[in-house]
């Protein structure tokens, strides 16, 4: 199988559900919650995409970078990329049902352990989603990140524990999750919570014995509560565009947090990154490491661990092309001088 033949396998298995178009910027599929597309007019989804395709890399070839190196370490975990797997999860009602939630996230931690990568998993109103994720982590030494809904009531204490008792060195909680239309659709809001109640899920994480990632801060403001209430990471995050329509890209918003707070914490960044070139962008923007939602999805909907494979591999070579063309020799010489302003 090519990159090519994954992706046209994956069009028959999503069935509609997404089009796998060439420009994957949500356009097409705006409105569509559940299913592939952003909220509303689409407008988040679209302005991740438009924030991104904005930058542009300043070139630089008078250097002596050689073979660029790509590898770098987020929490404890050697990666050989600076990219995770999103959470995705709801296989049922987001992607046609196109095959078991278990087999799902089984492709996307295994298939991402396999390719050097680290996977996330997800969590929400139907209990295969969590307990199918964090069975795939026990099966891979839990070499990934579960992630939590903000839950009300004892159901995040409850699965917390179960995270550590998997061997789990790091949780996340996508805080965002309280704009889903589809759990409150399915009777399962969560709410909002407050700077005090954020600090005690991160104490309960840290006596468990994990590092804790609040998922879905899109302010300085939100950067520097998510600080204080003691979070070891966050991910700057519109949830794809999938819960407020209106928001800017991640990349408009991602310096001015990373101005805030880079080396304070880890920041992670996601939205609208569908090449080797846009890591680039987000890390000299500010990010230690990027997610990935959509194209995992349709990768795994393609061919599997063999699709994510094809993925990674694309933006290797992506990334370290990017690399060598803007005089960068490893991740953490990527900074703003990558990037036109």
């Amino acid at each position: 199988m090519n990159y090519r033949e994954m992706r046209l396998q994956a069009k028959e298995v999503l069935n509609g559900c997404c089009r796998m178009c060439a420009d994957c910027d949500g356009k097409i599929c705006a409105g569509e919650v559940p299913g592939m597309g952003g909220t509303g007019s689409g407008v988040s989804f679209r302005n991740n995409v438009e924030a991104l395709r904005r930058i542009l890399l300043n070139m630089r070839i008078v250097h002596g970078v050689q073979k660029p190196d790509m590898s770098t370490e987020i929490f404890g975990m050697k990666l050989r990329l600076p990219i995770l797997a999103a959470p995705i999860g709801g296989i049922s009602f987001n992607m046609a049902n196109m095959m078991p939630e278990q087999d799902y996230i089984r492709s996307i931690i295994g298939g991402c352990r396999e390719a050097g990568i680290a996977g996330c998993s997800a969590d929400g109103p139907k209990a295969e989603m969590f307990d199918s994720g964090l069975e795939a982590l026990r099966e891979n030494e839990a070499f990934g990140i579960p992630f939590i809904k903000p839950w009300d009531g004892s159901e995040f204490d409850e699965k917390l524990a179960r995270c550590a008792e998997a061997g789990c060195k790091v949780v996340g909680s996508d805080i965002d999750s309280v704009g889903m239309a589809a759990l409150a659709k399915m009777g399962r809001p969560a709410s909002p919570k407050t700077p005090e109640q954020l600090a005690v899920m991160v104490e309960k994480a840290h006596n468990a014995g994990m590092k804790f990632i609040a998922k879905g801060i899109m302010s300085s403001v939100d950067a520097f509560l998510a600080h204080k209430a003691g979070c070891d990471g966050i991910v700057v995050s519109n949830h794809g565009g999938r819960v407020l329509d209106g928001t800017p890209g991640t990349a408009n918003v991602l310096p001015g947090i990373a101005a805030l707070l880079k080396g304070k914490l880890t920041i992670l960044a996601d939205g609208g990154i569908r090449s080797g070139e846009d890591v680039l962008k987000m890390i000299a923007l500010g990010a230690d490491a990027v997610l990935i939602g959509r194209p995992f999805a349709q990768a795994v909907a393609g061919g599997g661990k063999e699709g994510i494979s094809l993925l990674v591999r694309r933006y290797a070579n992506q990334l370290s092309h990017a690399m060598l063309m803007t005089g960068c020799g490893t991740i953490a010489e990527i900074d703003d001088r990558a990037i036109c302003r």
